[in-house]
Order: C-alpha cells, then structure tokens, then sequence
C-alpha cells in the first residue's frame, strides 16, 4: 500500500483520489479503457476497491476524471510555455516545443488511448471540446499572424506537430526533431521577404 502523508483529513484524501486517478491513467495506457474498473484501480494504487468508491462510483466517473486530468495537466503545461512569449510567432514555437517536450515524456498517451477507446458520443464529444481548447492559443498566434487561410494553415502546421510526435515516441531525439520542427513552422509562418530567419539558421 503506498505510504500518504497528510497533515489533514482532506489532504489525504487529495492524495488518496490522486493515487487512484494516476493508477486509472496507467490501467487506460497499457491495458485500455475497459480494464479502467473500481477494483482494478484500487488494486493499483494499493486500496481497497471501497476506498475507490469513496470517490468514483463507476468505471465510467472513472473515465470521465481521466479525460479531464488528460488535458488539464498538459494545458498547464503549455500554458507556462508560452506566457513569456513576446509574440503570436514565439506562442506557437513555445506550443510546439512543449507538445514535443510533454510528448517525450508520455503526457499525451491517455487522451490518444481515450480517443481510441470507443468511448459513448458524450465522452467523445467532450474530448473533442478539451482538444480544441488546448489548441486555441496556438490557432489563435496563427490568426494574429495574419497566415492566408488561418484555419487551414493551423491544421497543416498542425500535421508536422503531429508528425514530430511520432518520430519522438520512436526514437528520434527530442532536441533534433524540435529543433528541424521550429525551424519549419517559422518558415511557414514568416512572411516572405522578412529579415527574420528560422532557429537553425541564426538571428
């Protein structure tokens, strides 16, 4: 059973429902949404499965919990990101270089293995609204630049994001396909004749 140190009731039980959500998203990664019961994440997380219930009474609360976690935590992520940024050029190359950064480490695997569970409509209508939401600052720094066609320009760049995913999750390393990614996306989104020129090519 894991050790929890709480100073108060309702610390531990921060903690208690904190342990249960995090062996919930293990179960949905490496086993999928429908090994997500009470009695399995209790198991997990070394509780019993009344303890479970305490805080989620189905495997469905379970499930919606983790979809919201999902996104929350890698929104917070790529919030901090880009609230330095001085401009709609650097919030997208903070965006990107964090979805590849969160990538990396595996923060996208419980939406991707949400999205492919075959979840009710509901479920995967609400993960639709979280994953347009999580991507509205980087539509929005493409809108500001003035790009022909925003909305599609955003979904093309928005392939490479989803390309370079896939070549980190392989092997290649981050540092590399960060680095080849900005320098894309800048020339994509750099109006022709700009002084302005891509990372790897130098202020």
């Amino acid at each position: 059973m894991p050790k929890i140190n709480a100073s108060t009731v309702a610390e531990h039980h921060a903690q208690q429902r904190e342990a249960l959500i995090g062996a919930a998203i293990d179960i949905l990664v490496n086993e999928g949404a429908a090994a997500v019961t009470p009695a399995a994440v209790g198991a997990r997380a070394g509780l019993a499965r009344s303890s479970v219930y305490q805080y989620f009474d189905s495997s469905a609360a379970l499930l919606a919990t983790i979809t919201e976690e999902a996104f929350r935590r890698s929104n917070e992520a790529l919030t901090r990101a880009i609230a330095t940024a001085k401009g709609p050029l650097e919030r997208v190359e903070a965006f990107f270089g964090e979805s590849l950064r969160l990538g990396a480490e595996g923060a996208h695997r419980p939406a991707v293995a949400l999205m492919n569970a075959g979840l009710p409509p509901a479920c995967q209508q609400r993960l639709m609204e979280l994953h347009l939401d999580q991507v509205e600052p980087f539509r929005a720094a493409v809108r500001e630049l003035g790009a022909s066609e925003p909305a599609l320009t955003a979904d093309l760049i928005a392939g490479m994001l989803h390309t370079a995913l896939a070549a980190v999750e392989n092997g290649t390393p981050l540092d590399t396909v960060t680095q080849r990614t900005l320098a894309l996306v800048r020339r994509c989104l750099t109006p022709a004749g700009s002084t302005t020129r891509a990372p790897e090519e130098g202020a």
